[in-house]
């Protein structure tokens, strides 16, 4: 409702200035969405029939969410205390920065990464510092190293990163935390983490107990299909797990979504035969675009990176046109999510035109094909 009111309540102007978290619209009828980094294969009977047992929704759920925890616990070889259940790992996210920076404080993250980060400590106060991806579109370690100040209570790392696809590799993930204070917060966020393909990327997996400073995020939104009944989790020491449970809007996740994430784990085994077909769509999607001539950053998530710079919304409307629904950050670029099969023929298709229409110094040119042309 368009506001009428002449004397306006006075609200925080950084709030104010601050957007909300945009989310992709539906494609038309016949169309695909492939905004919004979802698995697009239907849930699986036995995860829905097992969240449809849940008919007390007259009562609260249960906030400490035992059975999860104690499934996770038991999967990672930590105690419950480790485990933090949340409504989406992005409700961890802001539970960590909330529980760490206030007012005057800073956190650090690179830039471009998930939308959501920039807005992550306007609540509490703290002051977003965005460090620059490097050239290939990843994360600048030794720059986010060198932002670091007395003020910095947090660090956001994305592996792959959402929405250019790149992943920190093992070794430079420890050579980083072996120079972070031991004081300052470090979260490793892994929304994607089952679509990595690339042997040498970090895998939190491998930190537990090893960094006490360190906390890794992970989701069943992605590839578990249960986006829209969010529900994530974080792995990490017991005190600032706890700080974040603080945070936390309480009762946040429901019991069905608590049941949807068990049935997945026993599920588990078709779930990831799943996400081996998404892989190898993604990789053929962009193996096609990258022979076509586009310059594709390093995919290792459920989508890839169109770096288009200030061609974004010219090639996002040729993308609508055509029943495509893709995400836009302009003036930067757009990120494809990998959907149903039967969109790829009119992704290239699209694609090719684009490209074509794109000057030979475009950052979404492959080197080689801009100087043929």
């Amino acid at each position: 409702m368009t506001s009428t009111n002449d004397a306006p309540v006075r609200l925080r102007s950084e709030i104010l200035a601050t957007p909300p978290y945009a989310q992709g619209v539906a494609p038309a009828p016949g169309g695909y969405k492939l905004s919004s980094n979802e698995n697009p294969f239907d849930p699986l009977p036995s995860v829905a029939s097992r969240a449809l047992t849940v008919a007390d929704f007259n009562r609260y759920p249960d906030a400490r969410m035992p059975a999860l925890r104690a499934a996770l616990a038991e999967r990672y070889g930590v105690p419950t205390e480790n485990i933090h259940v949340t409504a989406g790992s992005v409700a961890l996210l802001y539970q960590l920065v909330s529980a760490a920076a206030g007012p005057g404080d800073e956190y650090i993250y690179s830039w471009r990464s998930f939308e959501a980060y920039p807005g992550l400590g306007v609540i509490s106060g703290a002051r977003s510092v965005q460090v620059p991806n490097t050239p290939s579109y990843a994360h600048d370690l030794a720059a986010i190293l060198a932002a670091i100040t007395d003020r910095t209570r947090i660090i956001l790392l994305c592996s792959p990163n959402n929405p250019t696809g790149t992943v920190i590799a093992a070794a430079e993930f420890e050579d980083f935390m072996a120079r972070v204070p031991a004081t300052l917060l470090v979260a490793l966020d892994e929304a994607y983490c089952e679509f990595v393909t690339d042997g040498s990327a970090v895998n939190g997996r491998d930190y537990i107990g090893r960094y006490p400073n360190l906390v890794i995020l992970r989701t069943f939104s992605k590839a578990y299909g249960l986006a829209g009944l969010r529900v994530g989790y974080g792995i990490g020491d017991s005190r600032i797990l706890d700080a974040a449970r603080t945070a936390a809007i309480p009762l946040a996740v429901t019991d069905a979504a608590q049941q949807a994430a068990l049935a997945s784990l026993d599920a588990e085994r078709e779930l990831m035969a799943r996400v081996a077909h998404l892989t190898a769509r993604r990789d053929r999607a962009v193996t096609a675009l990258r022979t076509a001539g586009w310059n594709i950053p390093e995919a290792q998530g459920n989508f890839f990176w169109l770096p288009l710079g200030e061609q974004t919304e010219h090639a996002n409307r040729l993308f609508t046109d055509a029943g495509l629904i893709v995400r836009p950050f302009p003036p930067e670029g757009i990120r494809v999510s990998v959907g149903e099969d039967a969109a790829i023929a009119t992704l290239l298709s699209v694609a090719e035109t684009i490209l074509s229409d794109l000057p030979a110094d475009s950052p979404a040119r492959s080197a080689q094909k801009a100087s043929t042309r």
